[in-house]
């Protein structure tokens, strides 16, 4: 079986590519000459460069390819201006799918790495309850607006057996923005925002693996799952495990209001515009910090895809501190 990975050089991407090695598949990575390739060292992998941003160029790259399977996870989370986030996350997931219908690609599935973020702030009064695929997506970030935009795209298409994976927060080794805060509280200080209570999920990264390969396996086109490791979690208790497994390193806690986030997330907004660089805390990241709920209901991937999470949290925060430690990170 011949599968394609976008994104193949990336945190989930190259535990896809893993996996799909590890099954017997013929590993297409699609990459771009700046990618760095370091977690695709495999003499397995066939590598391919793809301009998503051409669909032109994508039908001459793709034309004598025999795919059986495509795993869509190439996406923006971080940009300095917005239109780049519908740049990449939604003509890019265009062209790429319009490429393969066009060719007539006889695809068995494609499956698509959404985002819980599709949704944005639901169900936010208190007590929180689970957001639901019968809920409106209402997405408060640029982020969340190009994936919901390209999940209507990817809905619109005859011919193309979609399945989309709407993952909540996912960590694991590899992954950088979870990195910041178990640096952080390495480094002594542990941050947290907001006064109000908030409900987090998680899914770690070989759990989010697992799901793309059952989707790929019998999951039902048009359908979209969410992904969590089936639990909900207070504010602290990621902190909390990150720094048991630190050995607990002494910390000073510091909750800051939703305003000062703001007034520092504008400022990084702004000094991103001015250096040319894309700062972490930026106004898409007021607003992900500022929700409060991310529960989701997995009960139909459950029951659709025998989605099992492996994974819970204080098992993937052991795990993921460890490779950090190992590779250096900390």
């Amino acid at each position: 079986m011949n599968i394609l990975i976008t994104g193949a050089t990336g945190f989930i991407g190259s535990f896809i590519a893993e996996e799909a090695l590890n099954r017997g598949m013929q590993v297409w990575a699609a990459v771009r000459k700046t990618s760095s390739r370091a977690y695709l060292a495999d003499s397995r992998i066939h590598f391919i460069e793809l301009d998503l941003g051409d669909k032109r160029q994508l039908k001459e790259q793709l034309k004598d390819l025999r795919l059986d399977y495509v795993v869509h996870a190439a996406g923006v989370t971080k940009c300095l201006h917005a239109s780049d986030f519908f740049a990449t996350n939604t003509r890019g997931t265009r062209n790429l799918a319009e490429a393969l219908t066009e060719l007539k690609t006889p695809l068995r599935r494609f499956v698509f790495v959404s985002s819980l973020s599709v949704f944005g702030p639901v169900r936010e009064k208190q007590p929180y309850t689970e957001i639901t695929e019968r809920d409106t997506p209402r997405p408060n970030t640029a982020y969340g607006r190009s994936k919901l935009e390209a999940e209507r795209l990817l809905d619109s298409m005859d011919g193309l057996p979609c399945v989309t994976l709407r993952p909540t927060g996912v960590y694991g080794p590899r992954e950088k923005d979870y990195f910041m805060m178990v640096k952080s509280i390495s480094e002594h200080t542990d941050f947290a925002v907001g006064f109000k209570p908030q409900d987090i999920t998680f899914v770690y990264v070989k759990d989010v693996v697992q799901a793309v390969f059952l989707a790929l396996d019998h999951g039902q086109p048009g359908r979209k799952y969410f992904l969590s490791d089936g639990r909900v979690y207070s504010s602290r208790t990621f902190s909390d495990l990150v720094r048991r497994e630190l050995g607990n390193p002494w910390v000073v806690r510091v909750k800051a209001p939703l305003w000062l986030l703001r007034a520092v997330t504008a400022c990084g907004e702004a000094m991103g515009h001015i250096t040319g660089h894309v700062t972490a805390l930026n106004n898409d990241k007021y607003r992900i910090l500022k929700q409060r709920n991310w529960r989701c209901d997995i009960a139909p991937a459950e029951r659709e895809l025998g989605y099992r999470p492996e994974y819970g949290l204080e098992r993937g925060v052991r795990l993921t501190v460890q490779w950090y430690r190992e590779n250096k990170w900390v």
